[in-house]
């Protein structure tokens, strides 16, 4: 079915309207990454639109978007990048014109004339051997990584943070201070996931040790305690981290531990949360009880969701391996002292 404008609509411009989207897709409040990549998979189809016209997509109109149009430039755009890439860009352009067909602007959605890649079923991918994440806590705790200025108590928080809560790195950065409360013993981490859905996180007290330490001496560095506010992962100027930051720093974690060559490309901070998904289900964690923890709405369309109480979450978290290390660390003196008591 065509792109075309509807009848009486005046013409508009196809820029104009991948703007007019994106405002309306920001009133769901997705992250700032997901609008970028939305913007990022419009502007390109648009610019192999263009290209291919020999025109600049300034002068590109909505109607000018057809199916045999939409075609070619997604066989240009798809030359130089993966298959999930593009499925990616199939799927926004695909709600793009969703939105412009309920809005009445153009007829019909032009998207069924495009081939959309079919991917493989994604498999996680943790990090390789049974003992890196064990290796991965001890080599952190036991010395400095290399750098201008070392920060081991901030580093290891951060590492144990992904491995024993399974963050996204968004969802790490976008904590504050504020978002661990609870009774000692009993702390939860509170969680804004994908599409700004909530969750609560159990953590156990060899982590909520980590965490004071960090937080203790954020506030001799810095020269001030941190707010309820704050970002609660900060860098060595104090200001919140940021994706690459926190990127570079994980790397930089494995390279120091001598497990670089553990992790598949292009994971870094995810295979830590395909580690603490893998290990969960090794260790017996429910299906249900993963889906919670890690924020997946489902698995498949025909499973049901079914409800896990909080002590079934925690009962899940405490049976992750890798507190066994910080506890053991604690116990032998090699953690900060505190790092294995309650907060």
């Amino acid at each position: 079915m065509s792109a075309a404008t509807g009848g009486g609509t005046p013409p508009r411009g196809a820029v104009a309207a991948v703007e007019e989207y994106l405002v309306a897709r920001g009133a769901a409040k997705p992250s700032p990454h997901t609008l970028a990549a939305y913007r990022r998979d419009l502007v390109g189809v648009l610019d192999c639109v263009a290209a291919a016209q020999g025109g600049d997509r300034s002068g590109l109109l909505l109607g000018d978007l057809t199916g045999p149009v939409l075609r070619r430039a997604f066989a240009d755009f798809a030359a130089e990048r993966a298959a999930s890439s593009v499925v990616r860009a199939w799927s926004t352009w695909n709600g793009f014109f969703g939105f412009w067909v309920a809005e009445g602007v153009v007829e019909g959605n032009p998207m069924p004339a495009v081939r959309r890649p079919r991917l493989a079923p994604a498999q996680p991918k943790p990090l390789l051997g049974e003992d890196t994440p064990e290796r991965l806590l001890e080599a952190l705790a036991q010395g400095c990584r290399r750098a201008r200025d070392p920060w081991p108590e901030r580093d290891i928080a951060v590492l144990a943070l992904a491995l024993l809560t399974g963050l996204r790195s968004a969802e790490m950065l976008a904590l504050r201070v504020e978002s661990i409360g609870g009774r000692p013993g009993e702390r939860r981490v509170r969680v804004v996931g994908k599409g700004g859905k909530t969750r609560s996180l159990p953590i156990e007290p060899p982590l909520e040790a980590l965490i004071e330490v960090y937080l203790r001496t954020r506030a001799a560095r810095l020269g001030r305690a941190a707010k309820a506010a704050d970002p609660l992962l900060v860098d060595n100027r104090g200001q919140g981290l940021r994706r690459g930051g926190l990127q570079y720093l994980v790397r930089q974690c494995y390279k120091h531990a001598g497990v670089h060559d553990r992790v598949a490309r292009g994971t870094l901070v995810h295979a830590l949360r395909h580690t603490f998904a893998t290990r969960l289900a090794e260790d017996g964690a429910s299906v249900t009880e993963i889906m919670r923890l890690l924020g997946h709405t489902s698995i498949t369309s025909s499973q049901s969701y079914i409800d896990v109480t909080a002590s079934a979450q925690r009962e899940a978290a405490r049976s992750n391996r890798t507190y066994g290390v910080l506890r053991r660390l604690a116990q032998d003196r090699t953690l900060p002292q505190g790092a294995g008591e309650p907060v």
